[in-house]
């Protein structure tokens, strides 16, 4: 059990907190007060943004460098990627389905943001220019325009060629990258502590200039990707235990309660890799071998929770400001979604700054857009929760699946 201190030291009961004192002043303060306090809120936006360059860049090099390295062409791991981009993009699908099907933005107006000028969406006109927006012709214009998608995927190359080095160069740049990555955590981490001040900005702003009219589509907006993850966990990936690794989901997840717990209370899929490897191996049964290269691996770049959250949250944010986006452009938002999710760190509220990300890809950008993804963090501490559970029941599943196709007989025996 993860000692939490005393509860009012806990960032979550601090966002909470800083809701209600928002809830309060907006009501009491009206339209009158929210120019005093909005700008707390649009410094912390704007501190988000300021890490997630960097972040991006550090953490998918870093990653892909040290997992690939000297075995990206192995059967091991080209069945633990492929393994990983089948559920993570069976997760954004059920996003895109439930927020196209539910509309949980459709009519709302969220600080006002439904009233102003609708951005000019950026559409590939073919499946080749999405592909040739892929590949940057610059990669420094890029990161400063920021063509997120192009970032994405140089990182993931320039993390591949880094595998495939010799090993001192390999080394040596593997640790910058490493080094690199635990700065910007480190940083992030002192942006989100920040989050109960921005918080009042922000929900002050929004209740001052509508009221309580914003937490009804915030509220079907929660339904949304709480029945999303719901799927994705109960549905989609026993699916994929029964046809791929022929395990009893039953069996499965009675082996993996304490790590679902653990996931649920600390939101860190990276700090319940000790245990999750633990329960692999003594309660699931699979070898050392399998559990120590996929479950690693899987904290990295599989995170099927935060790849559904940022599609349906960029479809909703789309909603709301009143944009319809055509079926190329929920194409990139899928395959940004997927690409992106790659580079979400295993840490608290990694999905709020990578959502930006997904957003640029389709030139959704802005103040209003702003306001709606602030608001949107006064309800993600149990969304956060939720899909840290997902994406830790997919690192197991996926880990039961491999070690099942490598002929180990025992894996969640009855």
């Amino acid at each position: 059990m993860v000692n939490q201190g005393r509860w009012y030291t806990q960032l979550h009961w601090q966002i909470f907190i800083a809701m209600g004192l928002g809830i309060i002043a907006g009501l009491v303060g009206g339209k009158e007060f929210v120019p005093r306090v909005e700008w707390l809120g649009t410094l912390f936006i704007r501190l988000l943004k300021m890490v997630i360059v960097p972040l991006v860049i550090f953490s998918i090099v870093s990653g892909v460098a040290s997992v690939g390295a000297g075995r990206n062409l192995g059967r091991l791991f080209s069945k633990t990627l492929g393994y990983y981009v089948l559920s993570s993009f069976l997760a954004i699908l059920v996003g895109l389905v439930l927020v196209n099907i539910v509309q949980p933005g459709a009519g709302a107006n969220i600080a006002g943001a439904a009233s102003n000028a609708i951005p000019e969406l950026q559409t590939p006109s073919s499946p080749a220019d999405l592909l040739f927006r892929m590949v940057p012709l610059n990669i420094v214009a890029a990161a400063a325009a920021p063509n997120m998608l192009g970032i994405i995927f140089f990182c993931i190359l320039f993390g591949i060629a880094i595998a495939t080095l010799p090993a001192k160069p390999r080394i040596v740049l593997s640790d910058f990258f490493d080094a690199g990555f635990q700065a910007m955590m480190k940083l992030t981490g002192w942006v989100i502590r920040f989050a109960p001040i921005g918080v009042f900005g922000l929900i002050t702003r929004v209740v001052g200039l509508t009221g309580f009219e914003s937490f009804r589509a915030l509220g079907l907006y929660m339904l949304t990707i709480a029945a999303g993850l719901s799927i994705h966990l109960f549905l989609t990936l026993p699916l994929l235990l029964m046809l791929l690794g022929r395990i009893k989901p039953k069996i499965h997840f009675r082996n993996m309660i304490e790590p679902l717990t653990m996931a649920f209370s600390t939101s860190s899929s990276g700090a319940t890799l000790p245990v999750t490897l633990s329960t692999v191996e003594k309660k699931v049964g699979v070898s050392n071998k399998v559990s120590s290269f996929v479950l690693p691996m899987g904290a990295t770049i599989n995170m099927d929770g935060t790849a559904l959250y940022e599609c349906a949250g960029v479809l909703f944010i789309a909603q709301v400001l009143g944009v319809e986006l055509s079926i190329m452009q929920q194409m990139v938002v899928v395959i940004t979604a997927l690409l992106a999710s790659i580079g979400a760190a295993a840490v608290p509220s990694a999905g709020l700054v990578i959502i930006f990300l997904v957003l640029d890809s389709v030139n959704l950008r802005g103040p209003e857009v702003d306001a709606i993804v602030g608001t949107m963090l006064a309800i993600d501490r149990p969304l956060d929760m939720f899909r840290t559970s997902v994406n830790v029941f997919s690192d197991s599943c996926g880990a039961a699946i491999i070690a099942r196709s490598e002929g180990e007989e025992n894996v969640d025996a009855e």
